[in-house]
Order: C-alpha cells, then structure tokens, then sequence
C-alpha cells in the first residue's frame, strides 16, 4: 500500500479557496494521509493552525518567511511563538536565507532565521528551511547552532542546491525533501543531487500551489501530486514506489512527529 507525506503545502493560499475541501479529498484518496500546512506570515501562519484543525490529514507549521521578514514585527512573532504551542502545530517555518530576490536585507532574514531555530529548539518542533542561493550562509548558521546545541531538527525544503550541501547538513541532523522540480526535463542537477540523500533521511513534498510535477506543468499544483515525485525519486533512488512511499512517510512521522 502507497502511503504518502507532503511535507510542504500551503494550503492557505486563496487559489484553494473555491475547491479546498476537494483538494483535501483528492490528495487522501490519492494515498497522502498527512499534508503539513505551512504559514509564511502571521495571517497564514494562523490560516495553517486553523486548517489543521479542520481537516483530519492536515497539520501545520507556523513562521515567518525569509523574504518578508522586514514586513513583520516582534508582535506578529509573538503570534508565531503562541501558535508554535498548538497541538497541531508539528514545525517552525517557513523560515531560512534568500540570496535570489532583495526585498529582505539580509542581516534580517539572518536575525528571523535565527529566532526560528531557537524556537525549535525551545518546542522540540522541527524547523522547515527555505533555502534559494545561500547554502554557504545557511550551513554558517547551522554549524553555529549545531556546535552550541548538537544535532538539529530540520528539513531543507523543496531543496535544490548541491549534493556537499545536504550531506553537510544531514550529517548535523537534518532531513532535505525534494518537490516537483526533480520531474523538470532541464532540472538534471536535482536529480543528481536527490540521488545522493540517504533514503533515511528523504522526504517529499508539493510546495503547492507551486511546482507543479512536469505531468501538471502549467496548472495549479496540489497535494495529490506528491505522487509524481515519489515516483521520480523511487527511480532515481532504484526501489519501487511502495518502498519509497513507506520510507518516505517514516521520515515525516519522525521528524514531524505525528502518529503513525
């Protein structure tokens, strides 16, 4: 039986708005038995608790985005830091670096990025991690934490960086999950790259309503299609989309921590 994790989905999104419910029924008919839904900012943050507690498939996770960081102020964190305490509240994030836009000066995505970890650490929640064009930062600022504090709960999300980078990272306690890009024809360097993570430590996820698989290129993406690249990643990975679907949702339930 094909069991499924997306581990990234932001369902909050008001392209979901007029068929969200269906959306929910398509992805666990598809076999995805557990969606996280991940905030990006105090409103969405409060939309991902709120949808998690709707829907029996759906938990949350809850932060405030590299990019718009400078947008948000120390009350919208301590909105952050009381939602962080929801039961269904599984991570912190999306939080992390952004060298590719310049609407967030960088010492302060550096600033939130930080704040984020604490309080995963703080929680015990994993911390989901964007990471676009600043793996030398990123990894700077995990050795940092990981020096201090050991072994750090945390997902390199949709990742698309370089293999010495997510091996770095694993071997400081992190997972890296892997979207629909590995389906793209030019996206070659993912696949590369996705081949070299240990099958204990890959996850999979949407990104939706982005990133559609390249079967879906053009259309909204959902969580249902998970499903392309599990299948993806089973070929580069040599195994079948059983096993992979079973590793893949083993990770999840350990790194997230909700019931198996």
């Amino acid at each position: 039986m094909n069991r499924f994790v997306d581990t990234h989905a932001h369902l909050y999104d008001e392209r979901f708005d007029s068929d969200r419910d269906a959306v929910v029924a398509r992805a666990v008919e598809a076999g995805v038995e557990a969606m996280v839904a991940v905030g990006i900012c105090r409103a969405s943050s409060i939309q991902s608790v709120a949808l998690a507690h709707r829907y029996p498939a759906v938990w949350a996770s809850v932060g405030i985005h590299p990019n718009d960081a400078n947008l948000s102020t120390l009350a919208d964190w301590d909105e952050i830091v009381r939602l962080s305490g929801d039961p269904q509240v599984v991570a912190i994030g999306e939080t992390g670096l952004d060298r590719h836009w310049h609407r967030c000066p960088f010492p302060i995505q550096q600033e939130w990025f930080a704040r984020h970890l604490e309080l995963g650490r703080q929680r015990d929640r994993a911390v989901v991690i964007h990471a676009r064009e600043a793996d030398a930062d990123i990894l700077r600022m995990l050795r940092e934490a990981f020096a201090q504090h050991g072994p750090i709960r945390a997902v390199l999300h949709s990742f698309t960086g370089s293999a010495p980078t997510a091996a770095e990272a694993i071997a400081m306690g992190l997972h890296v999950s892997i979207a629909g890009m590995v389906t793209y024809p030019s996206a070659q360097n993912v696949r590369n790259m996705a081949a070299t993570i240990p099958l204990d430590r890959l996850l999979i996820e949407t990104d939706c309503p982005y990133l559609a698989p390249q079967v879906q290129r053009g259309r909204r993406c959902e969580p249902a299609h998970v499903v392309h690249t599990a299948t993806r990643l089973a070929e580069i990975h040599g195994v079948t989309l059983e096993q992979l679907s079973q590793i893949t949702t083993r990770n999840a339930q350990t790194l997230f921590g909700f019931p198996a």
